[in-house]
């Protein structure tokens, strides 16, 4: 009987994938979601490397047809990758849905399939050795670890999913493991269960959306330390207790630092930060409420505070008001990078914020000068872009933006766009948009040339000193290649009793002609005192 009634369900099965292949174009067709929330429950193990999971996808078709992709890695040649079991539109034992499981892409095909505008459900059933995103292995004291690393576009590596930082969804992961390890994901803690056979079941929830690069778990021996409440969000610091001492001293700063972003920017927008020490290959990366930090940052001497700070910022500016996609980058990058060199200057002075800027400056000319990119780059190799554009100079980008406007409006614009587009994405323009509806001032040449330009300025000051007339007479030249910035710009005129004055002067062609007045001849001459403007210039006194 049983032998009957399967092979019915098999000829019922072949049937229906005979007549779906009708609707299956065969370029493998990408048919569109709107991903509303992922709940993936993991099983993880000691004995092998091999995952179960079974996700439950809720989405909205965007799209007709009897179709819908998702992003899913296929097993490779090394045998890494995931092997689909069941995947179907609706309950797992469904009949009516079959698919087709293919390198990168995952296709499923049903005549139940809703209509387009409508909500439905996936259910996936899979298992397989993650051949990325989901880092399994040993950490610096041996022990066995497993962390999900998904940035940029990794996690389909090991979960089912839409993987573009255009399609936010909340999230939950239900874990399985062995009981010895603790788990640490997004969002806030539902369950934590001891299970038979020496398991524990761990239940995260995260009910604000999110990219998919941001979406992770943590298993690991953990020492864990309650840091304290700010603003009733929990702040804890998990470390592998062989660094228990030196983590705990170190990621304490988070607190603070956490504190000062929210009183710049707005509401923290999660309902936790736990920052983590891990295997991520990053430095740091910003998984939302779940900072992961690489395993050798922690030394018992407090030295990342800026990289603790960089990716605080990023819970509101990458993760929260997320790119429209990766070619939008510094929207991230960028706002992590300068508001983090603003908190060393309130914590330090401006001394110190200048002398960030002038390293910066330096690393972006050389970089733009060997890669002729701009900073909106729309390459689809994502890895390149964490690169001098996307973090050095989108920090330039508002550092001349803060310059141009003053701290109070720039500070302004600032809690404005985050207001305006968090929960939400966002590109380049609405950027734009924003500061010019606050400052307004008309900014289409200043985000043209600085973020869509492949060059920056190169200037050229040649003067001499008239002593009859009493005068500088100065030529400044714009020497890069292509068309003429415009900008504004500081000359300091410094004489031997050490006094000085500054010039101010607006650059707004290839060459220009200067006269200033002066009491007696300089001793030098400098470009931008105050450290203003992104360039690289020489100053000549013509004798």
């Amino acid at each position: 009987m049983r032998t009957f009634i399967g092979n019915i369900l098999s000829m019922k099965k072949f049937i229906l994938a005979l007549l779906l292949s009708l609707f299956i174009s065969p370029v493998y067709s990408q048919n569109k979601i709107d991903v509303l929330h992922y709940k993936y429950e993991i099983g993880l193990n000691d004995n092998n490397d091999t995952i179960q999971g079974l996700a439950t996808i809720t989405f909205i078709k965007k799209e007709g047809g009897s179709n819908v992709s998702l992003d899913f890695v296929s097993i490779n040649a090394d045998n890494k990758g995931m092997k689909v079991i069941e995947a179907s539109v609706g309950k797992i034992d469904s009949s009516f849905s079959v698919y087709q499981h293919k390198k990168e892409s995952l296709l499923i095909s049903s005549p139940k399939m809703p209509k387009m505008g409508d909500t439905s459900y996936l259910i996936i059933k899979y298992k397989g050795i993650p051949a990325d995103g989901l880092i399994i292995s040993k950490n610096q004291f041996g022990n066995r670890t497993f962390f999900a690393d998904n940035w940029p576009n990794r996690a389909h590596n090991w979960i089912p999913c839409v993987d573009d930082p255009a399609d936010k969804a909340t999230v939950e992961f239900i874990v399985t493991a062995p009981s010895h390890y603790q788990i640490i994901s997004n969002g806030i803690l539902i369950e934590e269960s001891n299970l038979p056979g020496n398991k524990k079941l761990t239940h995260w929830k995260e009910d604000v959306p999110l990219p998919t690069k941001v979406m992770v778990i943590g298993a690991a021996d953990f020492a864990v330390n309650y840091a304290g409440d700010l603003n009733c969000i929990p702040v804890s610091t998990w470390v592998f207790p062989e660094n228990r001492k030196e983590g705990f001293y170190d990621l304490a700063l988070a607190k603070d630092i956490l504190a000062y972003h929210i009183n710049c920017i707005g509401p923290y927008p999660y309902k936790k930060l736990a920052n983590v020490q891990s295997k991520t290959r990053f430095g740091g990366m910003e998984n939302a409420g779940a900072i992961f930090y690489g395993e050798t940052t922690i030394t018992g001497y407090r030295q990342e505070e800026e990289l603790i700070s960089h990716e605080i910022v990023h819970q509101w500016f990458g993760n929260h008001a997320t790119e429209k996609s990766f070619a939008h980058l510094w929207l991230s990058e960028g706002f992590a990078t300068y508001l983090t060199h603003v908190f060393i200057e309130s914590k330090y002075g401006t001394d110190s914020l200048n002398e960030e800027m002038q390293s910066d400056r330096e690393i972006v000319i050389d970089f733009v000068k060997q890669s002729l990119r701009p900073v909106v780059d729309s390459t689809s190799n994502y890895l390149s872009l964490l690169n001098a554009n996307s973090y050095k100079k989108g920090s330039w980008v508002l550092h001349m933006l803060r310059r141009e406007m003053g701290d109070s409006v720039f500070k302004k614009c600032i809690q404005q766009y985050y207001a305006a587009y968090g929960g939400k994405n966002a590109d380049t323009k609405d950027l734009q948009k924003v500061f010019e509806s606050v400052s307004g001032k008309n900014l289409e040449n200043f985000f043209q040339q600085w973020l869509f330009n492949t060059v920056n300025p190169s200037l050229k000051l040649n003067w001499k000193y008239i002593p009859k007339e009493k005068k500088i007479q100065a030529t400044l030249i714009q020497t890069q290649n292509g068309s003429a910035f415009n900008f504004p710009l500081e000359v300091a005129i410094i004489f031997a009793d050490g006094k000085k004055i500054i010039k101010r002067l607006v650059v707004d062609n290839q060459s220009k002609k200067i006269d200033w007045p002066v009491s007696g001849k300089p001793a030098s001459i400098r470009l931008d005192p105050n450290v203003s403007l992104l360039f690289e210039g020489t100053v000549t006194e013509i004798k």
